[in-house]
């Protein structure tokens, strides 16, 4: 069985802590309904620390926090993780850089994933607001972030999202019916992305109304 790494065990308190804070501001705004969204943040680099399935984001304890490797599987623990903690270690996995996904439900982030699912993804075009995610210097392009089929299989989930990744400054996804994923190299910039793709969501969202 995998044990904490000197650095993951020194790192933990703080990104519990990170992790509980940030998860008591979404829950504020109405991101994490009914238990739902989980939050990841990188140890080292083989150990992430995430929360456990089930617990109410607006009240996390250091007990609602627990370690896991790049596979998944808990460290030291017998808790439960989230289903979906595969699709954080996808992240981790494939961009050393990152150091903290953010997962929720929003009103807006699962509206517009239900919205635009038939087309696989939103297009997102000259918003100002796309210079908040990080390599974009312009708000002179196109952003398109993907809308994925939501599945109970996250193999089959990590699969459809994978050759996504390869999208240059990608960070963030939906599934439909579902939330939205937004990831960084720390926990500000993830949470930068994060609002930037709520506020960019809710514009298309009011321009749909608007032209109906």
């Amino acid at each position: 069985m995998k044990t904490l790494t000197d650095t993951a065990r020194a790192a933990l308190p703080q990104r519990a802590n990170d992790i509980m804070t940030a998860a008591a501001d979404l829950a504020r705004l109405g991101w994490t309904p009914a238990t739902s969204s989980n939050f990841s943040m990188r140890l080292d680099g083989e150990l992430i620390a995430v929360t456990v399935s089930g617990r109410d984001k607006g009240r996390l304890t250091p007990a609602d926090i627990m370690v896991v490797d790049l596979d998944g599987r808990g460290v030291e623990t017998e808790l439960r993780p989230s289903a979906e903690t595969g699709l954080h270690t996808q992240i981790y996995r494939r961009f050393p850089d990152i150091g903290c996904v953010l997962h929720t439900h929003s009103h807006n982030q699962t509206v517009a994933s239900r919205l635009f699912a038939k087309d696989g993804h939103i297009r997102l075009s000259g918003y100002e607001l796309l210079k908040a995610f990080r390599g974009n210097a312009t708000h002179e392009l196109d952003v398109d972030i993907p809308v994925l089929p939501n599945s109970q299989d996250m193999d089959a989930l990590a699969a459809q999202i994978e050759p996504l990744l390869d999208q240059p400054n990608l960070y963030g996804y939906l599934i439909d019916g579902h939330g939205v994923y937004a990831w960084g190299r720390d926990l500000a910039e993830a949470r930068r992305h994060l609002d930037a793709l709520e506020f960019l969501l809710a514009c298309e969202l009011d321009l749909r109304r608007l032209n109906a």
